[in-house]
């Protein structure tokens, strides 16, 4: 069969997966079918819908796009059906039940955002660098019933700079996901997709790192875990949602977001979690193994800005600490 005669049904949402569908579509392969979220309520009574990114990108290729407010409804099914697809890819999408994902004849894959079985769970790519990891990648892999445990077809390895955070991480492996996608249909159209099972790469000794769903408390800073780990914790939800603390200055409370640092290993006298600055050019939190210095933070209510600005425009900095 060539790849124009294959029927494709893509599921997707955000940015992440536009890429790889848009691969799909300049590569000449058969889309028939674009299923993603409802349009968003944006605006301050929701009055105004936002397609996803995928819709977007499937409306202006004049694809058929399907968005099922559940995946069960049996009009949803129908329509589904009707689409005939060989082949459903999957890319940042939502679970699937089982008459969804056994539809096709040649199955259903997804592209996530690890190398699994890590990270398994909604937000893989944050998960990886709040814990540091010095590589990540992606992988294909056929679905099954357990969420990101079906045989895996395929693996790249990407390396984490010290310096990345989840925006570079990301732009890395979207860009990457697309090759990979396209690679995957190719195998799968040539019968030389060889799936391994999950189990056969896990080590006894391994631990498995969970990625679940990123909730505003998880994004808030624990400054007693010390610098490597907080330094990593910031990069890892950078530039969203975006690790947060709270400025105490007497008894004023000012919510900050914090979104790039620098490690600062030394030794001094300052109790975790004080303020140290010059009112001008520096902000730093004295953490036990030294200080994080700030580079770049935002206000509750206020734009994104340099600590030379925020200094500038916020004056009670000297004496307060964060919790």
């Amino acid at each position: 069969m060539e790849k124009k005669d294959l029927r494709i049904v893509y599921m997707g949402t955000p940015d992440f997966a536009e890429e790889s569908l848009k691969r799909l579509v300049e590569g000449g392969y058969n889309v028939v079918g674009v299923i993603t979220m409802p349009d968003k309520p944006m605006g301050r009574h929701g009055s105004v819908l936002q397609p996803s990114p995928v819709k977007e990108y499937a409306v202006s290729q004049g694809l058929r796009v399907l968005q099922p407010e559940k995946l069960k409804e049996e009009a949803f099914i129908e329509e589904l059906r009707s689409l005939q697809a060989d082949l459903q890819i999957v890319v940042a999408f939502r679970m699937l039940p089982e008459l969804v994902w056994n539809m096709p004849r040649l199955g259903t894959f997804n592209l996530h955002a690890s190398l699994l079985p890590q990270y398994r769970g909604a937000a893989p790519i944050n998960w990886a660098v709040i814990n540091g990891d010095t590589e990540t990648g992606i992988t294909t892999f056929f679905l099954k019933h357990e969420i990101d445990t079906g045989e895996i077809i395929q693996q790249v390895r990407v390396p984490i700079a010290d310096t990345d955070n989840v925006e570079v991480v990301h732009d890395k492996l979207m860009m990457l996901g697309g090759d990979l996608v396209l690679e995957t249909v190719d195998g799968i159209l040539a019968g030389t997709v060889k799936p391994i099972p999950q189990e056969e790469l896990i080590q006894s000794d391994a631990e498995l790192r969970p990625a679940p769903k990123i909730f505003k408390e998880t994004c808030r800073i624990d400054w007693g875990m010390g610098v490597k780990r907080v330094y990593d914790f910031i990069r890892g939800l950078s530039p969203y949602p975006a690790a947060w603390t709270e400025l105490c200055a007497g008894d004023s409370k000012l919510m900050l977001k914090i979104y790039e640092t620098e490690k600062m290993f030394c030794s001094h006298d300052k109790k975790v979690g004080e303020v140290d600055t010059d009112q001008k050019t520096y902000f730093r939190i004295a953490l036990a193994d030294g200080y994080l210095n700030l580079l770049s933070l935002q206000l509750a209510g206020k734009k994104k800005m340099s600590v030379a600005d925020f200094l500038r425009g916020y004056r009670a900095v000297a004496d307060s600490r964060v919790e």
